[in-house]
């Protein structure tokens, strides 16, 4: 079953395969990297410097990012996602809202929600992966990558979460949030983390 991408230049003839990596692979890494800092931010140990902020930040472009690109896919795959697909929206507002005004306290909700969207979201990725190419998968890794470098850096939960208004209003939120993060000194990567988690 294919894919429908959004636009893109023609492709060079049979054989080609574009460069960059799959969508599978980018939401694999994430996943992880968002799994490992949530824990480091709820153990024992101390918390790594900027830990929350960067959790925020982090997390807002990844779901931006995934509504925008992996949660359309999948819908066009599968004819059976709609409802798997609404449950993982339901579940990203969730996480939103705990997102705004992140303390200590809330911590340990927010790692439960993360957990929760991991589970759903790399189950539809699974099989995802089933009914695309490896072109088609490669192709909207691409477009996530792109989407995720100008994702709002905070969670905006009256904003569109879903295309095609998301496409059009998060970038221009997003470059506002940038602006904010430069003039405070906001951390917003996970490599300005002291010890980033492993990819």
């Amino acid at each position: 079953m294919s894919v429908h991408l959004p636009p893109l230049p023609p492709t060079p003839g049979d054989g080609y395969q574009p460069a960059g990596r799959s969508i599978a692979a980018t939401i694999a890494d994430e996943h992880q990297q968002l799994l490992e800092l949530t824990r480091r931010l709820t153990g024992p140990e101390p918390d790594p410097a900027h830990g929350r902020e960067i959790l925020v930040a982090a997390l807002s472009r990844h779901l931006s990012a995934e509504e925008q690109y992996l949660l359309p896919a999948i819908r066009q795959a599968l004819t059976d996602a709609d409802g798997p697909v609404g449950e993982v929206l339901a579940g990203d507002a969730a996480l939103l809202m705990a997102l705004r005004g992140l303390t200590d306290g809330q911590l340990a909700v927010v790692a439960r929600l993360v957990e929760a969207h991991v589970v759903a979201v790399d189950a539809l990725v699974d099989r995802l992966c089933a009914a695309a190419t490896e072109e088609e998968l490669i192709r909207l890794g691409n477009r996530l990558e792109i989407a995720e470098e100008a994702a709002p850096t905070r969670p905006h939960l009256r904003v569109p979460h879903t295309p095609p208004w998301n496409r059009i209003i998060e970038p221009a939120v997003g470059l506002v949030d940038k602006v904010r993060d430069a003039v405070t000194g906001r951390h917003t990567q996970l490599s300005e983390l002291t010890e980033p988690p492993p990819r």
